[in-house]
């Protein structure tokens, strides 16, 4: 896969580009609204469940944006991912290229908003009295592993698409019951235990939670924790290589 990739790092450079590009096409702000709009969903949270739910609660902006910030970043890549093979089939139906090449673009460049946003996150942490350790660090462990996540999340979805556009529809509204599954804007202390366990099947909410664990409460998250998340990213991972593997030819015959 890596010596493909290196072979058509010059197809894969100016995918990126042109996505950049498009996205971004006729908007007076540009690159900034990668900025702003996870900045105005947090406002807008904010304003609207500080009054039910974060009454009391410490550094509740922050508690916030841990989730806004994964969940956009979530949603975004598998998104785009999901009509990335579809958008380039002018592509790759007349060039010989790799197919998974188009997903990894659109990673790249929701990569690179969620590397900004994570950035202005951090400023809101010293605005928001968060203390900084060196325990930071590591969160280098679930954004990596959420990477992976999101590309296995994305090859499996691009499949799907193909065969079936009745999957972009049905991804929105399992988003939005997801977005209401995470633990975003509320808290899941006043469940029972069995409940509380429950959450921790939701691969997103581990995302969130390790990062709320290291940022809000300045400790890391247990070793069970840790394999938890990874067996969930070598699970969807592998599910969707496994479907590009086995599909990869039929792909031509129904884009």
């Amino acid at each position: 896969m890596f010596n493909k990739l290196l072979r058509h790092q010059f197809l894969f450079e100016e995918l990126v580009k042109r996505d950049f590009k498009k996205k971004y096409k006729r908007t007076v702000l540009g690159m900034a609204w990668s900025i702003l709009s996870p900045l105005l969903m947090l406002l807008v949270m904010r304003l609207v469940f500080t009054q039910f739910f974060g009454r009391g609660m410490e550094h509740y902006t922050t508690y916030l944006f841990c989730g806004n910030l994964v969940f956009s970043y979530f949603s975004e890549s598998t998104g785009q991912g999901m009509t990335s093979l579809m958008g380039n089939a002018g592509i790759f139906t007349k060039v010989n290229v790799p197919k998974y090449l188009f997903l990894f673009s659109k990673n790249v460049q929701t990569l690179i908003n969620f590397g900004l946003t994570l950035c202005v996150f951090f400023v809101f942490c010293v605005l928001d009295g968060i203390t900084f350790t060196w325990k930071f660090i590591c969160l280098l462990y679930p954004i990596c592993c959420l990477v992976l996540f999101n590309v296995g999340v994305g090859l499996i979805l691009s499949a799907m698409f193909v065969f079936f556009r009745d999957i972009q529809y049905l991804w929105s509204v399992f988003t939005q019951l997801l977005m209401y599954m995470s633990a975003i804007f509320y808290t899941i202390d006043s469940y029972s235990y069995t409940v509380q366990c429950l959450f921790l099947l939701n691969p997103l909410y581990l995302f969130i939670r390790y990062f709320r664990k290291i940022v809000i409460e300045a400790t890391i998250p247990t070793i069970w924790f840790h394999l938890l998340m990874l067996a969930d990213v070598i699970i969807v991972f592998g599910i969707g290589c496994w479907m590009y593997k086995k599909y990869n030819t039929r792909f031509l015959y129904y884009v």
